[in-house]
């Protein structure tokens, strides 16, 4: 390992990054984490004001981005995101599904309208967007996609059943992928949060919350630029010899 070529690991020069739910949280934590590595940057999120305030952010910060309102439930709003973005940028080099959406029921209690919201964003969508970036992921020789799961995947989840198990099916699909894609030069992986101090955590109740922080080993909720390090692992050159992976970032959650 020479000096010039370790300098080159997690630098995303000349690439594009594509960030769903990339207005707020963990997705603008990884956008920002983007463009300081030197990629151009898409976000996109339901919100037109809320895409247009998080691109102007991007270019403040040195970068070149871009925001497209999008519905992950739209499949159609999906297919216009990837032909906007390599419109702008001239393709698509990482993808990353962060876009969530944390609708819960109890078991015994769900209704099919739930059921449906919840599958069609942290599920259905995700699967449909990469489908609809794969000929530009294809064309590109560093092409790295990032499923956005949860802890919630691998735990008992009473009362969050339908977005714990659709986190869980992505993991699953993470690892199909992964396989499917390899022979074509993508690699894909998931990174699973533990709580992180985004809005999806902030409205719950605080007792909730304080049960959250005991929860983990570290005894703490994490910020969202504590995920960028395996996010960047996973999606540069630094992660050129894993595919098919889940990183957990939990605090130890899992472990305890």
């Amino acid at each position: 390992m020479d000096r010039q070529k370790f300098g080159k690991l997690f630098d995303l020069g000349g690439r594009t990054a594509l960030v769903t739910g990339g207005t707020r949280g963990i997705g603008l934590a990884l956008a920002e984490a983007f463009v300081c590595a030197g990629a151009n940057v898409v976000v996109a999120g339901r919100k037109p004001d809320a895409c247009a305030a998080a691109a102007a952010h991007l270019t403040d910060m040195g970068g070149r981005a871009l925001g497209v309102p999008t519905h992950m439930g739209d499949l159609k709003a999906l297919d216009a995101l990837v032909t906007a973005a390599a419109a702008e940028f001239g393709g698509i080099d990482i993808l990353v599904n962060n876009a969530a959406n944390p609708s819960a029921q109890p078991l015994g209690e769900m209704t099919t309208a739930a059921w449906e919201k919840s599958y069609d964003v942290n599920l259905r969508g995700p699967v449909f967007l990469v489908q609809a970036a794969l000929p530009h992921l294809e064309r590109s020789s560093h092409a790295a996609i990032l499923n956005i799961v949860s802890v919630g995947a691998f735990t008992f989840s009473p009362g969050t059943a339908i977005y714990s198990a659709a986190k869980a099916a992505m993991v699953s699909f993470t690892r199909s992928m992964a396989a499917e894609f390899a022979p074509r030069g993508i690699r894909v992986n998931a990174l699973a949060p533990g709580p992180v101090n985004t809005s999806m955590v902030r409205n719950n109740p605080p007792e909730f919350v304080a049960a959250l922080e005991r929860s983990t080993l570290q005894r703490r909720i994490a910020d969202p630029d504590e995920m960028v390090g395996a996010a960047l692992l996973l999606t540069s050159d630094a992660g050129s010899y894993i595919t098919g992976q889940t990183v957990i970032a939990d605090g130890g959650l899992i472990a305890r």
